[in-house]
């Protein structure tokens, strides 16, 4: 069985890309990232405002054809998760570049008309434009449904007025996907999605500071005018639009939050191994490889379920939705635990502002919330159990 080159970086298990969950052209592919990675660490390092360093690593990525699937690629969420999981653990921004273009252009792929995808998927795989997926609202998180946004017919399009809040690349992108409401009343049916070019008049951008620096804000619309070849896919099919985009991406974030982690106990590995202490080093004392060893667990059963519910949804498996909550919780769970656990490894010395340790602890708390947060892939996940699991055990 082929595997990855023992010498490269840990960014990958190599005996888990031995397994059968993976093909040789993604084993190909994870030693291809690690090596890009390694070879662009200050491009995707680099210093800087984080919009700028955004669209840096953005056209990096495009200019060396890590986007090209976005235009007419085939589908491939093992390769994409082996994607998330090689930047996260090389830089948070790398990652968000990626993930949040991928997140954009997905809605136009599977739902857009021929001339949409014309007008902006070349740009989006290229890296020549930037996308971004408004959904989110202050009273409308988790509940999609609850979207208020609204859309109104008008004499030669659309009007949008409203807001959307906590929107990655806002104020960076060149074309929001926007969920919107054009149906009466509350609920599921009404809402619609519509390609909103970054330069229409009556769009506003509200940039929002955070705890691990990213492009990100809240948008608001004033009489905002779309023509009618905005609408992306029907007329009310906005909530199936939104639902399989975020089953689609949900283990991708599982996939980041392996690489965030497999970087923090890398780091934490490497200090307890220097460190002196007592005679020895401290990863000699009993407490310290109880951690270490709590840690190896929890990255090997984030792998397995990542790369099992990416394994699904490349067979066509009608039930990856579930297995994609499974691993989003899971491993964004595990995570923290592990980053939280490396800190500790650290000491002090992780607290230090800017340190690699305190980036990623600022870094891996949001995986936990977007994309549907932990309580709603439990919900997600108690929904989809088989009842008649119940009966088999009662007999």
């Amino acid at each position: 069985m082929p595997t990855t080159n023992p010498t490269a970086p840990s960014t990958f298990d190599p005996h888990l890309l031995a397994l059968p969950l993976y093909e040789d052209h993604h084993r190909e592919l994870a030693a291809r990232l690690v090596a890009w990675c390694d070879e662009h660490r200050e491009v995707l390092a680099g210093a800087g405002r984080p919009e700028a360093v955004g669209l840096r690593i953005l056209r990096a990525l495009g200019d060396a054809g890590w986007l090209a699937f976005l235009d007419g690629g085939p589908d491939d969420y093992r390769a994409l998760c082996l994607a998330r999981e090689a930047l996260a653990y090389a830089d948070d921004l790398a990652d968000y570049a990626f993930s949040i273009q991928a997140l954009a252009a997905t809605p136009i792929r599977r739902f857009g008309s021929d001339e949409q995808r014309r007008r902006y998927l070349p740009g989006l795989a290229a890296g020549t434009l930037c996308g971004a997926f408004a959904v989110s609202e202050e009273a409308a998180g988790s509940d999609v449904s609850a979207i208020g946004l609204e859309a109104c017919e008008s004499g030669d399009g659309w009007l949008l007025n409203g807001a959307k809040a906590w929107i990655a690349n806002a104020g960076l992108a060149d074309v929001y996907t926007v969920i919107a409401r054009t149906g009466p009343g509350p609920g599921a049916l009404g809402l619609s999605a519509f390609l909103v070019p970054s330069d229409t008049l009556g769009l506003r951008v509200e940039p929002v500071s955070m705890i691990a620096p990213r492009a990100l804000g809240h948008l608001v619309f004033d009489d905002c005018a779309l023509p009618p070849d905005a609408l992306l896919g029907r007329r009310g099919g906005g909530f199936p639009i939104v639902m399989e985009v975020l089953d689609r991406f949900r283990m991708t974030v599982g996939a980041a939050a392996l690489g965030f982690a497999r970087r923090a106990a890398d780091a934490a590995l490497a200090r307890a191994r220097e460190r002196p202490l007592q005679g020895g080093k401290l990863f000699d004392l009993p407490t310290v490889r109880a951690a270490f060893a709590d840690m190896e667990v929890q990255l090997d059963a984030a792998a397995l379920l990542v790369a099992r519910s990416a394994w699904e949804i490349d067979r066509g498996s009608r039930r990856y939705a579930r297995h994609s909550s499974v691993a989003k919780l899971y491993a964004t769970e595990a995570a923290q635990q592990i980053v939280d656990s490396a800190v500790q490894v650290f000491g002090a010395a992780g607290l230090v502002h800017d340190s690699l340790l305190e980036r990623l602890y600022r870094q891996i708390r949001s995986l936990r919330i977007y994309e549907g947060s932990s309580e709603v892939q439990r919900a997600i996940i108690a929904a989809a159990i088989d009842p008649g699991r119940a009966h088999r055990g009662a007999s």
